[in-house]
C-alpha cells in the first residue's frame, strides 16, 4: 500500500530546514541548496508514495539533494566556473561521513543568523528565515505578515539576492555581533512556533513538529545568550503555550477553547519550567516583550479552573506590553482580556479602534462575533462570524466558527 501524501508532507516539513541548513553549509550557496532540495523533494514524493518512507528520511533527503547539487556543480565546472574545490570537498565528505550523522543545531543557527543579518530589512529577515528554516510556503508567510502573497514573494526574492550581493557569510556570529540579529531571530522562532501551534491552513490545527522545532532552536539561542531576558522569555512563552497542546483538540480533532479545556491534560512539567524561566526573564529584563507575554501565559497556567483566571492582572500585563511593543494584534488580545474582566461591551469598544488595521485578520472578526454574541447582539454577531469564516483557511477553525455561527442564526 502506498504512503498518503499528507504523511510525506509531514515528514518533509520536519526535516526541510535541517537538510537545507546542511546543504547551505556544505555548498555555501542558498540558491543551489534550495534547487537541489526541491529536486530531492520531488523525487521523495514520487518514490515514497509507491512504497514506504525510509527509516531515516532526513538522511535520504540529504543524500539525494547532495547528489543533485554535486551534479549541478559539475555542470558549472564544465562551463568554466570555479567550483572545483567544492566538488572535491563534497566527494570526500560523501565517501567518509554517514549522512544521518549530523547535529542540526549548529547548521540551523548558521542559516538563521545569516537570514537575520542586519544588512537585510527586518521584515525580510523574518520572512526569509521562515521560508528557509521552517520550510513555510509563501502563502503561509504572507498570512503571518498579513500581506498579499505577491508582495511576500517579491520580498523573499529581494532578500536572497541581497545575501548574494552583500556576500553575507553562513556563520554563527561572534558574541559581540549577536545583538543586532537577535530581535529578528526571536521573532522568527515565535512565528515558527505559532504556525505549529495554530496552523494557518489545512486540516490540522496543531503541527507538533514545528512547535518542537521552535522550542529546540529557542533553547539553542538561550544557550548563546544566557543573560538575555527576551530570549529566555520567548522560550518560557513557548513552553507555557505548548503545555496546553493535548487539551486544545478533542477526539474528533475539533478545537477546544481555553476556557473549556480539561486543565488536567496540561503538561505540568512544561508549566513548571516555563514559569521558572518567566521569573528569570523578568528579573533580567522586566520590559522585555516576550518576558511580559510569558507572564500573561503564566497567569493562565496558574488557574486550575477557567473562572479562577486573574483577568485584571492580565489586562495590566497587556498595558505594559502595549507600551514596549505596540501592535494591533496585542491591542486585540488586550480587548479580549478587558471583555473578560469588565464585560463584552467594554471589549467591543476597544475593537472598534483597531478594526481598520486588522480588516483582513479572521481572528478580529471571530473575536468581535463572540463578544457580540455574549452581549446578546445576534445579527451583528452573525455578520462577524461569517466574515471570519470567509477569511479563515484552517479547517479546524472553520468548524468552530460554523458552530458559533449556528448559535446566532435564527
Amino acid at each position: 500500500m502506498g504512503v498518503h501524501h499528507a504523511q510525506i508532507q509531514r515528514v518533509v516539513r520536519q526535516h526541510y530546514g535541517a537538510v537545507l541548513a546542511r546543504l547551505v553549509r556544505s555548498f555555501g550557496d542558498l540558491h543551489l541548496a534550495e534547487d537541489a532540495l526541491q529536486e530531492a523533494l520531488t523525487a521523495a514524493y514520487l518514490q515514497w508514495s509507491d512504497g514506504a518512507i525510509p527509516d531515516s528520511p532526513r538522511a535520504w533527503l540529504l543524500t539525494t539533494a547532495r547528489h543533485k547539487a554535486v551534479d549541478e556543480v559539475r555542470k558549472r565546472v564544465l562551463r568554466g566556473e570555479k567550483h572545483e574545490q567544492i566538488l572535491r570537498e563534497q566527494t570526500d565528505q560523501a565517501a567518509t561521513t554517514p549522512e544521518d550523522a549530523f547535529a542540526i543545531g549548529d547548521d540551523m543557527l548558521r542559516l538563521m543568523f545569516t537570514c537575520c543579518h542586519p544588512a537585510l530589512e527586518p521584515s525580510a529577515q523574518v520572512a526569509l528565515t521562515l521560508n528557509a528554516v521552517a520550510g513555510l510556503r509563501v502563502e503561509e508567510i504572507a498570512r503571518a505578515f498579513l500581506v498579499p502573497v505577491p508582495t511576500m514573494a517579491q520580498r523573499l526574492v529581494r532578500a536572497k539576492r541581497k545575501i548574494v550581493a552583500a556576500k553575507i557569510p553562513y556563520v554563527v556570529p561572534e558574541r559581540t555581533e549577536l545583538a543586532p540579529r537577535t530581535h529578528g531571530l526571536l521573532r522568527v522562532l515565535y512565528l515558527i512556533f505559532n504556525e505549529g501551534y495554530s496552523s494557518s491552513h489545512g486540516s490540522d490545527l496543531i503541527r507538533a513538529e514545528l512547535c518542537e522545532h521552535a522550542i529546540s532552536l529557542a533553547r539553542e539561542v538561550t544557550g548563546l545568550l544566557p543573560e538575555d531576558g527576551n530570549s529566555i522569555g520567548l522560550l518560557a512563552l513557548m513552553l507555557l503555550q505548548d503545555s496546553r497542546r493535548a487539551a486544545r483538540v478533542d477526539g474528533a480533532g475539533d478545537l477546544i477553547l481555553l476556557e473549556e479545556q480539561q486543565r488536567q491534560l496540561w503538561d505540568q512539567a512544561r508549566i513548571a519550567e516555563g514559569s521558572a524561566l518567566t521569573e528569570a526573564a523578568l528579573r533580567l529584563s522586566p520590559r522585555a516583550p516576550y518576558a511580559i507575554q510569558a507572564a500573561i501565559a503564566a497567569v493562565h497556567a496558574a488557574a486550575t479552573r477557567a473562572e479562577q483566571t486573574d483577568w485584571r492582572q492580565i489586562v495590566g500585563l497587556y498595558d505594559h506590553l502595549l507600551q514596549v511593543e505596540p501592535s494591533p494584534v496585542v491591542a486585540l488580545n488586550r480587548a479580549v482580556a478587558v471583555a473578560m474582566a469588565h464585560g463584552p461591551k467594554a471589549g467591543l469598544s476597544l475593537i472598534v479602534e483597531i478594526e481598520d488595521e486588522l480588516a483582513g485578520y479572521h481572528l478580529l472578526h471571530a473575536t468581535r462575533g463572540e463578544l457580540l454574541r455574549r452581549a446578546g447582539q445576534h445579527a451583528p454577531a452573525r455578520e462577524a462570524f461569517e466574515r471570519a469564516l470567509a477569511l479563515c483557511d484552517n479547517d479546524v477553525e472553520k468548524r468552530l466558527l460554523k458552530k458559533k455561527l449556528a448559535t446566532v442564526s435564527d
